[in-house]
């Protein structure tokens, strides 16, 4: 399936998926007199925005080149993730000052009806599906928008498990249990929000690939033909896109052709072997007992 289907498929079954549970969930809360539930309800609709920031961030992401952006568009995307974990933070905050403010207020706590309860079950089942879904097709693209957007999908989960919940209690003659529901899924929200916009930042600010992928990529060129060793490798994140600075050793003896050709050679078989990366520039160092401190340089972005 090619991406921009993928994407555009994503972006509909959230949006739409979005809209109808909302709609549901909101109509349960207030005709089932509960306050967990139109909370709930607030939550979904915000989902509907975030799967619209990720639809637009992902297509701005993948735009070629051009003159004033050489390297790319990929950092839009974290842009849009980071703008998606802020959203839900702003969520979360939202419902649980709803629910301190029935506590601390001592508002009337009606009791709720069972229409609440069957939202919040259709809610957890339909927002885990939707979670699924999208988390397996942004994995497949790599796109921290759509992963963004998926654990929307999951906190919205989890804040219907506490509806329910708190639903259920209040049911059961503990009237005060809704708004705690409403409090406890507020930490739930901000947690995921958190983990979202550190992610997105780390993207923004070349952070580096981890130790674990780096030495894999150390390994790999290490083991090419012509390749003496590896004298420095640095990476960093730019969006879902990976940027090498390499250094490489070669016998000195070799001529400029002979290094460009081994420099050609391990920058084409890098970005074959990891997809991910979108640029290996290259320096070649000589090892030469009778030429020590002396180095040929060579350069090769792609």
């Amino acid at each position: 399936m090619e991406e921009k289907k993928i994407v555009r498929k994503l972006s509909l079954v959230g949006i739409l998926g979005n809209v109808l549970l909302a709609g549901f969930k909101l109509l349960a809360g207030i005709l089932g007199r509960s306050g967990a539930m139109v909370s709930d309800a607030v939550h979904s609709l915000s989902d509907v925005f975030a799967t619209f920031v990720a639809y637009i961030g992902v297509l701005l992401s993948r735009q070629p080149e051009d003159a004033e952006h050489p390297y790319g568009h990929e950092r839009l995307e974290c842009v849009a993730a980071l703008v998606l974990g802020l959203i839900l933070a702003g969520t979360g905050l939202g419902i649980g000052y709803t629910g301190i403010r029935k506590l601390v207020m001592k508002e009337e706590l009606a009791v709720p009806t069972m229409l609440p309860l069957i939202a919040a079950v259709v809610s957890i089942v339909a927002k885990e599906a939707m979670y699924r879904y999208t988390m397996y097709y942004a994995k497949r693209m790599d796109s921290a928008a759509f992963k963004a957007d998926a654990w929307h999908h999951r906190s919205d989960a989890l804040s219907s498990i506490g509806s329910f919940i708190g639903i259920g209690l209040a049911k059961a003659g503990i009237p005060a249990a809704d708004p705690v529901a409403g409090v406890i899924i507020c930490f739930f929200i901000l947690k995921v929000a958190g983990e979202i916009s550190k992610d997105a930042l780390d993207k923004m600010l070349d952070t580096s690939c981890g130790r674990e992928t780096e030495e894999r990529i150390r390994s790999f060129v290490e083991k090419q033909p012509g390749v003496e060793g590896v004298d420095l490798l640095h990476t960093r994140q730019f969006g879902n896109k990976i940027y090498i600075d390499l250094e490489i050793a070669a016998n000195g003896e070799l001529s400029l052709n002979e290094a460009h050709e081994i420099a050609e050679e391990v920058h084409d078989r890098v970005e074959t072997e990891f997809a991910n990366v979108k640029h290996v520039m290259i320096h070649v160092n000589p090892v030469n007992k009778n030429n020590a401190g002396k180095h040929t340089d060579h350069e090769n972005g792609g």
